[in-house]
């Protein structure tokens, strides 16, 4: 039976809204899932190793007490690190901008410098494409040839075709 169109709420079934799970799916990649299960090793591993610390505590190990309490620590930091990142990963994907960004043509005006604010979250800044510069050798402003430059070019190509002589030998 269709749903009462005086009570539906269409907004709650759009993919990505609060309360549903349509954001999860970015955390079923592969990676993520490399991401996941590495974390259940490490966590159980710690839990596992810091109860055989607590075993060999209570068999009169005294230096076991403080590994029976740091190995739990790392699992609860293993925990920590894996929620951030989580969390991080769904914020990214609720601040991307629903539209995709404008392509720059070799027309087109450059884009400007400052971001544009769209509602509550601002956009982040624009890439602008790189300036490409001829490069020309620097002359002297006068025009004149730098006759010091000249002359240390010379005793280098002199080096470079007498490779077994010393810088003593140069003749000029």
């Amino acid at each position: 039976m269709p749903p009462n169109p005086a009570h539906y709420d269409a907004a709650s079934e759009t993919a990505g809204d609060p309360g549903t799970l349509d954001g999860m799916q970015r955390l079923r990649t592969p990676a993520w899932i490399i991401r996941h299960v590495a974390m259940v090793v490490l966590v159980v591993g710690f839990l596992g190793l810091g109860w055989w610390q607590v075993t060999r505590a209570a068999g009169g190990n005294a230096l076991s007490f403080g590994y029976a309490i740091e190995w739990p620590v790392f699992a609860g930091f293993v925990v920590f690190v894996w929620w951030r990142e989580v969390r991080q990963a769904l914020r990214a994907e609720r601040e991307r901008p629903a539209g995709p960004a404008p392509s720059a043509t070799a027309g087109d005006e450059p884009v400007a410098a400052t971001p544009a604010v769209r509602g509550p979250v601002a956009a982040t800044p624009a890439v602008r494409r790189p300036v490409r510069v001829a490069r020309t050798p620097v002359r002297p402003a006068d025009g004149a040839d730098d006759g010091e430059l000249a002359a240390y070019n010379r005793y280098l190509s002199w080096l470079n075709a007498n490779p077994g002589a010393r810088p003593g030998d140069y003749p000029g």
